[in-house]
């Protein structure tokens, strides 16, 4: 395998491919970049076993070929390389040496063999669909906070991504929840969509997906089976498979009948919730809301560190009550909020808390209040 290749054009594709590539690895062959060149074009391909990225980048091929190697040590070379410098690429069976030069730099690289290299099958069943790269970076933003880390319960470690029918219209919708709370965002579903299963895309896969999305041009090519998900933006693919689990009923948490209504302004009521929280004890981070007649007192007691009050006005009529959260997650909502106010759906200090956004009416979140 020989050939040039602008810098630019090589470190965007290595750069996404070899986020998938975990840092410790019991399986060398993990740990590398499939480069296969031909046709003027070099492709990229990398993979964690459950996850595979590719990438291609056009390039000057003096002779055809595979090879693998390094992934992160390769990215790392190219990217401390000089802006508009062009990378030759050059190995040849005799020596098991990658040559990666440019300009007076050269570096010799271990490979292994690309015969080695897991490729990730592709399923053919299931929906596809291609939607505006804005619309998924939505659905992305708004519920990923949600995504629950804890790896005893497994289907909770990604983003349920189904459709629904609501008054006849079809809507694809994301869903988080970790447990203490819960993010759903929806839009109107792309053609072709509605057939499609729903899936659980792993936290790890939103996240890669996401950063793609940065660097994505056009729209968005969704591929979906009850085992793997496609997404394909321009010349990079991602493929992953889907977490093996039911999504609980999401439906039975959202509240209904919550009457208590108080509208507050997210920006005010987030640099409260931030000021007070300051001396909250760093395992609950509880704070106490206290609602009376257009304004909540914000309290926050720690025995060690003392205590925090504040007030916020804000539209509130009903009757006084007090409620508590944890300040982490009332801070992960209001980031979310596009609107100058969020508006605070009540039932009692025990019950789920509804959080809307009148700024983005496709979005609901759900709070668990905590006892203070």
């Amino acid at each position: 395998m020989q050939l040039t290749i602008e810098r630019s054009a090589l470190l965007k594709a290595l750069g996404h491919v070899q986020s998938v590539v975990e840092r410790r690895n019991t399986i060398p062959i993990l740990s590398n970049v499939l480069l296969s060149a031909g046709r003027d074009r070099l492709a990229f391909a990398a993979t964690d076993l459950d996850m595979e990225m590719v990438d291609e980048a056009e390039a000057t091929v003096n002779v055809e070929g595979q090879i693998t190697a390094p992934a992160h040590t390769l990215y790392e070379i190219v990217r401390k390389l000089p802006e508009g410098a062009e990378v030759s690429l050059l190995y040849s069976g005799d020596d098991p040496r990658l040559v990666v030069s440019a300009g007076r730099s050269r570096f010799n690289l271990p490979v292994l063999p690309a015969g080695d290299f897991p490729i990730m099958s592709t399923d053919s069943a299931g929906a596809s669909y291609v939607m505006p790269k804005e619309d998924l970076a939505r659905l992305i933003d708004k519920t990923r906070f949600a995504v629950s880390t804890e790896e005893t319960r497994y289907y909770l470690n990604g983003l349920y991504l189904h459709t629904v029918a609501e008054a006849g219209v079809a809507l694809l919708r994301a869903v988080a929840t970790d447990g203490h709370r819960l993010a759903l965002a929806e839009t109107p579903a792309p053609e072709g969509a509605a057939g499609g299963p729903g899936v659980i895309v792993p936290r790890k896969t939103v996240d890669q997906v996401r950063r793609l999305l940065d660097d994505a041009a056009g729209p968005v090519e969704i591929t979906v089976s009850a085992q793997k998900i496609r997404f394909q933006m321009g010349e990079a693919s991602l493929t992953s498979k889907v977490i093996d689990g039911a999504f609980p009923d999401y439906l039975r948490v959202i509240p209904k009948g919550n009457d208590k209504q108080a509208d507050i302004d997210n920006a005010l009521f987030a640099k409260a919730v931030d000021r007070v929280a300051t001396i909250s004890a760093e395992k609950s981070r509880s704070v106490k809301l206290a609602f009376d007649n257009d304004r909540v007192k914000l309290t926050v007691r720690n025995m060690e560190a003392g205590q925090a009050e504040e007030e916020v006005e804000i539209g509130y009529s009903d009757e006084p009550f007090e409620i508590g959260f944890n300040a982490r997650y009332l801070l992960d909502v209001a980031g979310q909020i596009t609107g100058e106010n969020a508006a605070f759906r009540f039932a009692d200090p025990a019950s789920p808390t509804l959080v809307l956004d009148p700024g983005d009416p496709g979005v609901q979140y759900v709070l668990m209040p905590l006892r203070v």
